[in-house]
């Protein structure tokens, strides 16, 4: 059963950076690098939506609206996913989650079994 802890999040003014990092343990060692890993987001009063995602032939995929400006990365000896975030908005203020499954569609919140608890990013 994998598990998913992510970290990073924080306070940062409009244009500023954070890198947010996420853990996976307990599964098995193909199981990482089998799943397709995720982040999703989710502000307040609005649905969790896909920001970006990363298959295991390294591939990756992102929102329209972060394009340019975040990116997704893994390094699998470490088992751990990562999300740079550069000139950051107001409007990426949200909670944002890690998630790990073999999805379809890769941005598709209904498709991930696996979840972390989320970290908060506030950009202001």
């Amino acid at each position: 059963h994998v598990q998913l802890v992510e970290s990073g999040g924080g306070s940062v003014k409009a244009g500023e950076s954070l890198k947010l990092s996420c853990v996976a343990f307990g599964g098995t060692y193909s199981s990482y690098r089998s799943y397709c890993m995720a982040w999703f987001r989710q502000a307040p009063g609005k649905e969790r939506e896909g920001v970006a995602a990363i298959g295991m032939d390294g591939r990756t995929s992102a929102a329209d609206s972060v394009k340019g400006r975040f990116t997704i990365s893994k390094d699998n000896a470490k088992n751990t996913l990562y999300l740079q975030m550069n000139s950051l908005r107001p409007e990426d203020t949200a909670m944002y989650y890690c998630a790990a499954d073999d999805p379809a569609r890769w941005l598709a919140e209904n498709e991930y079994d696996y979840w972390g608890q989320g970290t908060q990013v506030t950009v202001s």
